[in-house]
Formats: C-alpha cells, sequence, structure tokens
C-alpha cells in the first residue's frame, strides 16, 4: 500500500473519530471539551478574561461556531457528531486545496527562478 494511501486512511479514522470529544465530555459530565472555551467560560472557570483573549475574542467569528450548523446546536449528540464529521472534512478540504495550491505557485516560481539564471 502506498505511503499517501495509508496517510489519506488515518486522516479518514481521524475524521470518524472527532465526535468523540464530544461523546465523552458528555459521557462523563465535563461540560465543554478541555480548551475549547470562550471569553465568558473561561472568565467562569478561572474568574478572569486575560487580557490577550478579552482584546482577541471579538476578532474572529467561526463560520462553524460549535462545530455544528446554525440551529442545531440543541438538536442531540447524534446531529453534533454528524455536524462535526462535516467540519472535519470541510477543514481538511480547504487545508488540503490552500496546500496544493501553494506548493504549484511555489513550483512555478522556482522554475521561473532557474529559468531567469539560465537566460542570464
Amino acid at each position: 500500500m502506498k505511503l499517501i494511501t495509508k496517510f489519506w486512511i488515518g486522516i479518514g479514522v481521524l475524521i470518524i473519530l472527532s465526535p468523540l470529544g464530544l461523546i465523552i465530555p458528555d459521557h462523563f459530565k465535563a461540560g465543554d471539551a478541555w480548551g475549547e472555551w470562550d471569553a465568558s467560560k473561561m472568565k467562569e472557570l478561572v474568574g478572569y478574561i486575560p487580557k490577550g483573549l478579552e482584546k482577541l475574542s471579538d476578532l474572529w467569528k467561526a463560520p462553524m461556531p460549535d462545530y455544528a450548523f446554525k440551529g442545531w446546536e440543541e438538536k442531540g449528540l447524534s446531529h453534533l457528531s454528524f455536524a462535526y464529521i462535516v467540519s472535519a472534512i470541510l477543514g481538511i478540504t480547504i487545508i488540503t486545496i490552500v496546500v496544493l495550491l501553494l506548493g504549484k505557485f511555489l513550483s512555478k516560481k522556482e522554475d521561473y527562478e532557474k529559468n531567469q539564471e539560465g537566460i542570464s
């Protein structure tokens, strides 16, 4: 089996396992997944909002807040698990496209520079 095939199988397994970040905290009544806190939750947990977090918390609004579709937040664990999987697929697809385009751009730039050296 080729290395790239093994890589994509591994990515697929991770996508399928991504809802564990919801299921395990829910099973143990642990609340939010560790580190997935917004500014208000941070204040509740530690008593204050760190200055950097407070300053930057409104800078970015996620296209899929909490990895769920709009209106799905209260639909239950099965809907949220499906949304986690879709979110993982979208994220991986976007990153793959960006990396491939960047690689294509950089390889063309390198070819251009080699051609310029040959002309001089």
